[in-house]
């Protein structure tokens, strides 16, 4: 799908705000309502946009210690596909990436104090199939956490 100019700013308003209204968002990109919304649609259609959520803040959730989690696992038959769908479960790990170097995954694992997270790594993440090793480092400040991406290299 090629891209024009009032696609890119779509997406990058809906990156700043997702609830925006179709009016709005026709006014900021510099189009009339109807082709606003045919160009929004298409963007989802293609995929590039994949879905809106609300973003929470983790602290007034009560989520207080956030962690980013390095796991090694055994490399037998079928045990990333265990890890994996162990990982799916746990609602405390916010994201999983299978990653190149030292370890096999990074997890980023959001609780509301260490006893959870200790919790957490002591009965249910050492017990995760194929688990050998973690390694944790604790989040102490945010510099930059953001969602949007970088739209430069768009087509």
């Amino acid at each position: 799908m090629k891209l024009t100019r009032a696609d890119r700013k779509i997406l990058q308003i809906l990156q700043e705000d997702g609830k925006i209204s179709n009016v709005d968002l026709a006014e900021r990109v510099g189009l009339s309502p109807s082709p606003c919304l045919r160009r929004v649609k298409q963007l989802e259609a293609s995929g590039l946009i994949s879905g809106y959520v609300a973003l929470l803040d983790r602290r007034k959730a009560r989520l207080d210690v956030l962690a980013y989690v390095e796991v090694q696992v055994d490399h037998t038959e079928g045990a990333a596909d265990a890890f994996q769908q162990a990982v799916r479960r746990e609602p405390e790990v916010v994201s999983c990436y299978v990653m190149t170097g030292n370890f096999d995954y990074l997890l980023k694992v959001a609780v509301p104090n260490l006893d959870a997270y200790a919790d957490f790594t002591m009965k249910r993440l050492l017990k995760m199939p194929a688990v050998k090793d973690i390694r944790t480092s604790f989040v102490l400040d945010t510099i930059k956490d953001s969602t949007a991406l970088p739209l430069d290299y768009l087509d």
